[in-house]
């Protein structure tokens, strides 16, 4: 797969999000440009703010927040916002001990107890208030391999979770050449690489090998890697060691493929080999329904989904933020940054970063919450 056809996948702009808000003062000064038009629609103002504003989690998120610091920060100076890419379990770890303003994460919060704690309660009760999952970009996760000689591979749910099991462990298996009909393949042993972080990638990928494959799949999903494989620190880990070995095979938010130059496989849901791309993927956001109320825009993704063109294995990076935050010039901090995050101009920057779309009637609710926080 080229560089160039790959580079063009990626967002589309949020639509009815704001537009970019250049700041300039803290004391709710509008941005230079403030009420010019983006899009063709009339923008709104943010604010600049001075001092620091803390972050950390998904490192799936990181090309697209690293864009939206940029943009930030180059119109509002004496801002110094930092995120760390730690993995989205870090983040929230992190957001509940109250050590940074808001967590990244490709899941939201749980609701139900894992290892003694509901995520969602614990950091309802960091913040004094109630805790929102704010889905900000969609990434697609590829499956990306470095097999000599193989640039085009089609894979399927079952044979996935049997690669990434060790259950197939060369390339030449029977049951990838069923897939990939008149296509030479390799006996080069199969090299998995997988997130030895707690990864919110992980967490997606193994809900769409349990839904899509159950029988194949026996582990439950979750941020901490069950399969088998090498472990390799968050996703440029492990797409740096997959563009380095012959037969390797990974999990790894588009955009990390991207950069490497991965090939990346075509997925077979039953109506045929789909190629990921903007348009694939969000047929599959699509389908996504909501599972938090209000302001909580928590989603829940058909993993499963058997729709024709639509490219099942994807995760919504999410911003986890406190609806109300305690330190009220830390809420004016997060609402002033995240509403640069969701602004058309950042956004639209993003599409060479490998972000596909998010529905319009999500994106309206994005604006809605982040103007909503205090």
């Amino acid at each position: 797969m080229s560089v160039s056809r790959t580079s063009a996948l990626g967002a589309i702009a949020l639509s009815g999000a704001l537009a970019l808000s250049a700041c300039a003062s803290e004391n709710n000064g509008a941005a230079p440009g403030a009420g010019s038009t983006a899009a063709g629609g009339s923008t709104a103002a943010g604010d600049c703010f001075s001092g620091d504003l803390k972050a950390e989690g998904s490192s799936a998120q990181k090309n697209a927040i690293d864009e939206a610091i940029k943009a930030y920060q180059s119109a509002c100076a004496d801002a110094n916002i930092d995120y760390q890419p730690t993995g989205s379990g870090a983040g929230i770890k992190q957001f509940i001990a109250k050590q940074v303003d808001f967590a990244g994460s490709d899941s939201a919060l749980k609701t139900e107890p894992k290892d003694g704690v509901i995520e969602s309660d614990a950091a309802k009760q960091a913040c004094g208030s109630e805790a929102w999952n704010l889905p900000m970009v969609t990434g697609p996760i590829a499956i990306a391999y470095n097999v000599k000689g193989v640039d085009k591979l089609v894979l399927n749910a079952d044979v996935a979770a049997k690669i990434f099991d060790g259950k197939i462990t060369a390339w030449n298996d029977p049951a990838i050449a069923a897939l990939n009909k008149g296509v030479t393949l390799p006996s080069t042993p199969i090299k998995v690489y997988f997130r030895s972080d707690e990864s919110g990638t992980t967490e997606n990928f193994t809900k769409y090998l349990k839904a899509a494959a159950p029988e194949a799949w026996s582990y439950d999903p979750g941020k901490k890697w069950t399969g088998k494989g090498e472990g390799k620190e968050k996703s440029a880990g492990v797409a740096t060691a997959t563009k380095g070995q012959d037969g390797g095979i990974t999990y790894v938010e588009l955009s990390y493929a991207q950069q490497n130059q991965l090939p990346m496989a075509q997925i077979d849901t039953g109506s045929g080999p789909v190629e990921l791309t903007a348009e694939s993927a969000g047929k599959t956001i699509a389908t996504a329904k909501q599972t938090g109320t209000g302001n909580n825009l928590a989603l829940k993704i058909d993993y499963a989904t058997k729709e024709a063109g639509a490219y099942p294995i994807v995760l919504v990076t999410y911003e986890v933020v406190c609806s109300k935050y305690a330190d009220a010039e830390t809420g004016k901090k997060v609402k002033a940054f995240l509403k640069t995050f969701a602004s058309d101009e950042v956004q639209k920057d993003l599409e060479t970063k490998g972000y596909a779309p998010l529905p319009t009637d999500v994106a309206t609710k994005v604006k809605t919450a982040v103007d909503a926080i205090s």
